[in-house]
């Protein structure tokens, strides 16, 4: 017997208890399902949109812990800075979906397209608008050099130097990623890097999140939980720029080239 099936006596007033796959809410073979807030076949989510008595924090993020956002996006998300040395950051990735001078960010592409693009575009990893309200969203090169820019007023991607400043300050890139890497595993419950985490402190507050990214030449995405990378805005070559990577399992900054 298919073991979705039930076997129900007609006769009796209620299930016998013979019932071999009950919902939720106990229906022999309903459809009622557990939401994300834990309720049972309803929205268990509050005026603010969050579960319980959760209430989103000035960056959209439910249960987050910033109070107090100074800077937004053309599109209104808000963003919390850190000094370090002499350089201000966003702590948050970007969210926008817009330029700086209003022009949409084109998204929606599929694998094949995405990786054939030679203009600007966003997206979310796996497409799961949840991911952005955590992570931001994923740009391609195109994007980040766009004269347009997508940085809030007054900010701009960094220049590879400009990264190279920030290590230099922190110790150096062997031991700057693990000052930089928001601290926590996931298998711990208290973080989104996977274990080990190695060596993070965020003694920085650069807190870097493991964002993954989505492969230029396929679409693909990877690597959610376990790297995080950092567009610069300085070209490697004619067909390449500079970024950043950090990594689960090292407390280096590395620096790589690609389109």
């Amino acid at each position: 017997m298919d073991s979705g099936s039930c076997n129900y006596n007609s006769e009796a007033e209620e299930d016998d208890g013979s019932c071999l796959t009950n919902d939720c809410a106990g229906e022999c073979g309903g459809l009622a399902v557990v939401d994300e807030c834990g309720v049972c076949d309803g929205s268990g989510l509050n005026e603010d949109g969050c579960c319980g008595e959760a209430t989103t924090d000035c960056t959209g993020l439910c249960g987050g812990p910033y109070s107090d956002c100074s800077v937004y996006d053309i599109d209104g998300n808000g963003y919390t800075t850190v000094t370090i040395g002499t350089q201000e950051w966003l702590v948050q990735n970007l969210k926008t979906t817009k330029y700086k001078d209003g022009s949409d960010i084109p998204t929606g592409y599929g694998d094949p397209d995405w990786g054939n693009l030679s203009t600007g575009a966003y997206a979310v990893y796996d497409d799961d608008p949840a991911n952005a309200e955590i992570y931001g969203n994923l740009y391609n090169w195109h994007t980040v050099n766009d004269d347009r820019g997508v940085c809030p007023e007054g900010y701009h991607i960094p220049t590879d130097d400009e990264y190279t400043g920030l290590t230099d300050y922190l110790g150096g890139e062997s031991i700057a990623g693990g000052k930089m890497k928001s601290t926590g595993t996931i298998e711990d419950g208290d973080g989104l890097w996977y274990s080990p985490n190695a060596e993070a402190t965020n003694e920085s507050g650069f807190t870097a999140l493991p964002a993954g990214y989505r492969f230029g030449n396929s679409g693909y995405y990877s690597s959610m939980g376990n790297n995080g990378y950092f567009w610069s805005s300085s070209e490697s070559s004619s067909f390449d720029a500079w970024y950043r990577e950090l990594h689960y399992d090292y407390s280096y900054v590395y620096r790589y080239g690609t389109g």
